[in-house]
């Protein structure tokens, strides 16, 4: 498994994911350059320093939320889901790994006492910025897990 893994539908990234386990050099982006949540990975050497600065004012036009979930403690169960609300799929993130949610729907279930941060672009918003749907069923999210596990076994 790699340790970035990118949930998609059709062409569209819905996710990615940073797994705990990533080490790389350098500066690494890992969201594509016209996203409007931007996430690196930095890897730094002791001592290595980045020159102070500040960023200019650039107005940007923003028609979705992204958010970035750092899970900072536990497991959580992501499901997934269409813009139409139509159930994808599902995994799971633990301590250390860090989601972010490009598009699409989403729905969580702690696994296990969890502590995570969010980050999203504001201002806030509050319930005005989503819509609250039911979530899909168990038999979905149980066939999905089961053509996962075909799919396992036929590679």
């Amino acid at each position: 498994m790699s340790a970035i893994e990118t949930i998609r539908h059709s062409e569209r990234i819905m996710a990615m994911i940073i797994r705990s386990g990533h080490h790389g050099s350098g500066v690494e982006f890992i969201t594509p350059d016209d996203f409007s949540q931007q996430v690196a990975y930095m890897n730094r050497p002791q001592g290595y320093r980045i020159e102070p600065h500040v960023h200019r004012e650039m107005p940007r036009r923003i028609t979705h939320t992204q958010e970035v979930l750092v899970i900072r403690r536990g497991r959580v169960k992501v499901d997934y889901y269409t813009d139409d609300r139509a159930y994808l799929s599902s995994s799971v993130v633990e301590t250390g790994d860090v989601l972010l949610l490009a598009s699409g729907g989403h729905g969580f279930t702690m696994l296990e006492q969890t502590e995570m941060i969010e980050v999203k672009q504001g201002p806030y918003a509050g319930d005005g910025d989503k819509v609250r749907f039911s979530p899909a069923g168990d038999a979905a999210v149980s066939a999905d897990a089961a053509a996962r596990k075909q799919e396992d076994a036929d590679e």
